[in-house]
């Protein structure tokens, strides 16, 4: 069983920047950030492999960069350039299993720990 904490929402304006926090209690195999707008399906932000591969989204490719600290087990998303379209929750997801294939290609059905979520708001 793997506990995750995000951390590090809050509102902020457009072009401003914000960093997320998701400390994870346990061991992971592969951890990612999704978001859920207000009417919205969840959508997969970033993901982060153990060997530091990674994939985002097109939508924030050159402005969030997605890291973890392995010593701490957290995982980070900083986020530069915030556009009011980036407004949503923001959910940390972890998986413990290899499931035969690589970590970047996870999607969100592949994740089975979630964090609680932390709000993110552009104005």
């Amino acid at each position: 069983q793997v506990q995750l904490v995000e951390s590090g929402g809050g509102s902020v304006q457009s072009g401003g920047s914000l960093r997320l926090s998701c400390a994870a209690s346990g061991y992971t195999y592969c951890m990612g950030w999704f978001r859920q707008a207000p009417g919205k399906d969840r959508e997969g932000v970033a993901v982060l492999g153990g060997d530091g591969s990674t994939k985002y989204a097109d939508s924030v490719k050159g402005r969030f960069t997605i890291s973890k600290d392995n010593a701490k087990n957290t995982l980070y998303l900083q986020m530069n350039s915030l556009k009011p379209e980036d407004t949503a929750m923001y959910y940390c997801a972890a998986e413990i299993r290899w499931l035969g294939y690589a970590c970047v290609r996870f999607t969100e059905p592949d994740f089975g720990y979630w964090g609680q979520g932390t709000q993110v708001t552009v104005s």
